[in-house]
């Protein structure tokens, strides 16, 4: 494994998986398992002890601990003492646990479009006083921007403000020896 040290407040070891060199392949490699990502989101919902990420997640005892030093140790999550005694932690995301909040949201928003009947949990959104997003106050458009509703998430590319949907993508792979059908054969 490498390391990002210059990025962000923890170093976030880089896994050397096979096959493709690939950053959903290597991100999958440290927070890709399901007890792993479940317990992200019990602690992105606020549930920091271990009791209740357990309950929440349904996890094995012995998996969610292993679990989650794994995440500790790949700088996803760090344990903060709560009780001296007798010695107890809870888990705190750090700013790559943090930076999973919209990969959290779109498998939410996947499956609650795919895997389920009825989504069982909604996100709120109100934008804040202010904000480009609050219109002139007293028009039909203001009032249905600032009061509190769905979240409905959508990509934007932050150099031209457009959406991004499937049509407007191209890939320019970048890894040495690789093309997008493979690697490339040597000359």
């Amino acid at each position: 494994m490498t390391s990002n040290s210059n990025q962000g407040e923890h170093a976030v070891p880089h896994p050397r998986v096979p096959g493709r060199p690939c950053s959903a392949a290597a991100a999958l490699q440290l927070v890709g398992e399901r007890w792993a990502l479940l317990a992200i989101r019990e602690i992105f919902y606020g549930n920091r002890r271990y009791e209740q990420i357990v309950r929440n997640t349904g996890a094995p005892r012995d998996r969610l601990a292993a679990r989650l030093r794994a995440l500790e140790e790949v700088g996803v999550v760090e344990r903060h003492a709560y009780s001296e005694r007798p010695l107890r932690f809870e888990y705190h995301l750090t700013e790559a646990g943090r930076d999973l909040a919209p990969v959290m949201h779109a498998l939410l928003a996947w499956g609650d479009r795919w895997a389920v009947d009825t989504p069982p949990v909604a996100f709120r959104h109100r934008a804040a006083p202010g904000t480009a997003h609050a219109a002139d106050p007293g028009t039909a458009h203001a009032a249905a921007h600032e009061a509190e509703h769905d979240l409905d998430l959508m990509s934007t590319c932050r150099t031209c403000g457009e959406e991004v949907g499937p049509g407007s993508l191209t890939i320019d792979v970048r890894a040495p020896g690789w093309d997008r059908a493979g690697p490339v054969e040597g000359p």
